[in-house]
């Protein structure tokens, strides 16, 4: 693989974890595991929100609740996983 297609690779990879531990910490929340009220619980919260708020919120705007459930992350990830893999098949 190029060292351009692996950079590539590497920012979908990081964005996509950004995404399951922003779901993974709100599901924490969800169960009380992490006091919303820390300071450096808030600050994580704040940069997640800032991170993956640009690519949700459009989303958002046409993908309801499914059962009180937020299915973006979901979208997003399968989404960025095939762009990925076309990006990826270009450049190779």
């Amino acid at each position: 693989m190029g060292m351009l297609a692996y950079l590539v690779s590497l920012a979908f990879d990081i964005y996509i974890g950004i995404i399951v531990i922003q779901v993974v910490v709100s599901w924490l929340i969800v169960f009380d595991v992490i006091n919303v009220e820390n300071a450096k619980a808030q600050n994580l919260v704040a940069l997640l929100k800032r991170a993956t708020d640009p690519v949700y919120k459009p989303l958002q705007k046409y993908i309801p609740p499914i059962g009180g459930i937020d299915v973006t992350p979901i979208v997003v990830i399968l989404g960025l996983s095939l762009l990925q893999n076309i990006i990826i098949g270009i450049l190779i």
